[in-house]
């Protein structure tokens, strides 16, 4: 079964780790695809920029070269300045583009558009000056005909006087010009008349016309080269523009290209991570369905294994608590005969007999005693293992509790030659809490195994702290050691070291198990060192801390009286359900002339504190439609005018619940069922002292004589020893056990395991106070256990029996 188990898991890990891998795979295709999707992104992205300042290129070209045009036909400065203004631009966007453009062969197209972009310059340049030289011949034909004019009237003649703009002239035009000026100012009358003979002035005026006639001429003949020349740039002008434009179209074609290029590998990704998401989608359904086929083809017989398995749990459950159960049973039935036949061994070894009555005593006492250990060992292991186990933190001495339990032992092994030796650290003048019950039981077990083992020789018992944190107690002795390979078996139940151990020095193989486990639970650690045929050494290692209060040594569950510091009566709110015992906490209370309010209805009680006032509340815990707990909780909702914070003490049967649950609840502190008037007394004292309350865990503890059916002894503290008042409380509590033990019968006939728990917890606290322990295990077993399995009728038939017996005594101390 357990190999199809991990077959299953092994199917299911294997399946996980396909399916993860099947993610990682395609998580790594698609992450490369996505870097190049990114990558083509980024270079459509950059192609689409390129076409943008392409598109802004063309839109300078034309630009320019309207420009251009409107230079050439006006020749003006200004357009002229603008057509450069609008190149420098139209350069700076190409060496931009340049910049982004990826191939070489773009970059020269592009160097070539700045080439042309300069010739163009030079040909307007050009061209601007073949226009100024053109301009030449006009300039003279206006002076001939300004000559002709001055037929009329002559005079001091100026260069103005033959043309409006002297400044616009070629040199060579303005160098004849201003000679012949010069020759006609020189020949003209220096008189008043200002005045020529006709002959004088004819000559003059025909050498003058002749003269810039010929200046014409040569005019001519250079406009006609001037023309060719001008023709010949615009040409090239034109030229330049288709070139330029050429050019442009093919790096924008280029880009297009490119662009286009990147758009179809863009798109080829796009389908490739659509392939492959598709085919991992087939193959993880495909294996999905695969490993889904295999697994469920195992869950009917993991079901089956599961149910099976279920099966033998709660047959082992069972065994265990059966186990638990004949444990205690069987020891708690033992002790009483065991007690009567050690009792009466005594008796008997005390009267007189001969030597082998007395051999025959002894025996009887020896295997009693081993008995009564093996009983006590049960008892300690069933109680560890089923976690029932309290513990204790009081004040103690440490060298007392060692040197106690050390000659106690001692005396037992004084026929042996063996010296003891006791070394405990000066430290532990002082007083440590811990658990001395739990230690002692420790200490007893160890030492009385090392005095058992050893026939001669030493034990040493030393005690020595190892920080502020922790100490040790070792146990070292001579005796007879145990082999490495064994002493890990020392500390298993029902193990010896050897068969042979207990033949020769019997043993029950539980002590230091038992040992072990209670040092766990007290937070330590228990180790072993040991050469064979020399001797072993046991160490302890416990949590240390000292005890800085002021109190006195605590060394034992109950509390020590003190002197009374506060004297004053008290108003005290009871609640319990049980009439019996609150009636007796009710007597104690009003034996020391405190007031008492009692009550079996917590709700009454609420209704009463709200017109009383009070100083205490004591409550039951387990208590029908209201508990302890809700109790509390309605009480601390009242005004503060009637709830200022009294102490507040739990009283309770439960053994399940740690005392920190009762104080964070709110609770002052805890008494536990059943309790002694010193005890409850004793709390209320410490709280009215405003001193710490110490931790009380009281357990259940058996009648100093088993053989007896129960014991009046504490009832009888409680009443003050008033027989009459014995005599009331015994009547009342027989009547309302009776009464109680018909609605038992009829909630065992019902099978109403609630009302069963609810009855047995409500009685059961005065059959404990009263000491009938064996009635008390069976309504403790009744509240506790699973009803289930367990026979009810059988067991109310031997309580009802039981307590029939016990009330007939109880009727004889009326």
């Amino acid at each position: 079964m357990e190999t199809k188990r991990s077959y299953t898991a092994i199917k299911v890990l294997f399946s996980y780790v396909a399916l993860l891998a099947l993610v990682v795979t395609v998580g790594w295709f698609l992450y490369s695809e996505n870097v190049v999707y990114n990558k083509l992104e980024d270079k459509i992205a950059l192609e689409k920029t390129k076409i943008l300042r392409v598109s802004k290129l063309y839109s300078n070209v034309y630009k320019t070269e309207s420009l251009a045009r409107q230079t050439i036909q006006n020749n003006s400065e200004k357009d002229f300045k603008n057509y450069l203004i609008e190149t420098d631009s139209l350069r700076k966007r190409i060496d931009t583009l340049k910049q982004i453009v990826t191939t070489e062969y773009q970059k020269t197209l592009l160097d070539s558009v700045n080439y042309f972009l300069a010739e163009k310059t030079e040909n307007i340049k050009q061209l601007r000056e073949i226009k100024n030289k053109a301009d030449d011949e006009t300039s003279v034909n206006t002076a001939i005909d300004e000559i002709t004019k001055m037929e009329f009237n002559l005079r001091k003649l100026e260069l103005q006087d033959f043309t409006k703009n002297p400044n616009q002239l070629g040199s060579y035009q303005r160098s004849v010009l201003q000679q012949y000026v010069d020759y006609l100012n020189s020949n003209i009358p220096d008189d008043s008349t200002n005045t020529l003979s006709k002959k004088a002035s004819d000559s003059i005026l025909a050498n003058s016309k002749k003269l810039l006639s010929s200046v014409k001429l040569k005019a001519e003949k250079k406009k006609e080269s001037l023309n060719f020349e001008e023709n010949k740039l615009l040409q090239n002008e034109i030229a330049i523009s288709d070139q330029l434009r050429k050019i442009l179209r093919i790096i924008e074609r280029e880009i297009i290209i490119n662009s286009i290029k990147n758009n179809s590998l863009k798109e080829k990704s796009l389908k490739r991570v659509n392939e492959i998401v598709t085919a991992s989608a087939v193959i993880g359904l495909l294996l999905t369905l695969f490993f889904s086929i295999l697994i469920v083809s195992d869950y009917s017989k993991s079901q089956l294994y599961k149910k099976q398995l279920e099966i033998a749990n709660f047959k082992t459950k069972n065994l265990l608590k059966s186990r638990e159960q004949l444990i205690s049973t069987v020891s708690h039935d033992l002790k009483t005969p065991l007690s009567t036949i050690v009792g009466y061994s005594e008796l008997l070894g005390n009267s007189d007999v001969n030597t082998k009555q007395s051999y025959f005593i002894k025996n009887i006492k020896n295997s009693s005693e081993y008995i009564t250990q093996l009983v006590q060992d049960l008892l300690d292991f069933s109680q560890i293992e089923a976690g029932k186990i309290s513990i204790e933190k009081v004040p103690f001495s440490l060298p007392e509790i060692i040197e106690d339990v050390a000659r106690n032992i001692q005396t037992v092994y004084k026929q042996k030659d063996i010296d003891l030796i006791i070394n405990v650290d000066e430290k532990f003048q002082k007083r440590i809490v811990g658990d001395p019950f739990r230690l002692k039981q420790i200490l007893t077990n160890i030492v009385g195994n090392a005095y058992k083992f050893t026939e001669e020789g030493h034990i040493r018992i030393a005690a020595y702290a190892n920080d502020e944190q922790s100490f040790t107690i070792s146990i070292q002795d001579t005796g007879i050691g145990i082999e490495k390979a064994n002493q890990k078996l020392v500390f298993e139940e029902f193990a010896q070291a050897n068969e042979g151990i207990e033949k020769k020095y019997g043993g029950t193989g539980l002590g230091l198990s038992i040992c072990q486990k209670i040092i766990s639970i007290l937070g330590g650690r228990l180790s072993l060192d040991s050469i064979f045929g020399k001797g072993s050494t046991f160490t302890i290692q416990l949590p240390l801390l000292f005890d800085n209060s002021q109190t006195a040594p605590i060394v034992s569950n109950e509390i020590k009286s003190k002197p009374s510091k506060n004297t004053k009566k008290q108003t005290f709110i009871v609640v319990d359900d049980d009439i019996n015992l609150l009636n007796l906490t009710t007597g104690v209370l009003k034996q020391e002339q405190h007031h008492v309010f009692s009550f079996t209805n917590p709700a009454k009680a609420l209704e009463t504190i709200k017109n009383t006032r009070f100083d205490f509340v004591i409550t039951d815990i387990q208590m029908p439609e209201i508990d302890g707990f809700l109790f509390l909780e309605k009480l601390r909702e009242l005004p503060e005018t009637i709830f200022k914070n009294q102490p507040v003490i739990a009283l309770t049967g439960r053994t399940d619940l740690d005392i920190s649950v009762y104080k964070n609840a709110g609770f002052t502190t805890v008494v536990k069922k059943p309790y002694s008037p010193k005890i409850l007394l004793e709390t209320i004292q410490h709280i009215l002292d405003h001193e710490e309350v110490p931790a009380t865990e009281f357990l259940e503890t058996e009648s100093n004589n088993s053989s007896q059916m129960y014991s009046l002894d504490t009832l009888k503290d409680f009443l003050g020893q008033d027989e009459s008042a014995l005599k009331e409380v015994l009547n009342s509590f027989i009547e309302t056990s009776i009464e109680n033990l018909g609605f038992l019968k009829t909630a065992v006939q019902e099978k109403n395991h609630e009302e069963i728990k609810s009855i047995a917890h409500r009685i059961a606290p005065m059959f404990k106070q009263i000491q009938a322990n064996e009635i008390g295990e069976i309504l403790k077993n009744l509240e506790k256990e699973d009803l289930n399995t367990i026979d009810i009728k059988a067991i109310y038939a031997d309580l009802s029996e039981k307590i029939e017996i016990l009330f007939e005594e109880l009727k004889q101390e009326i």
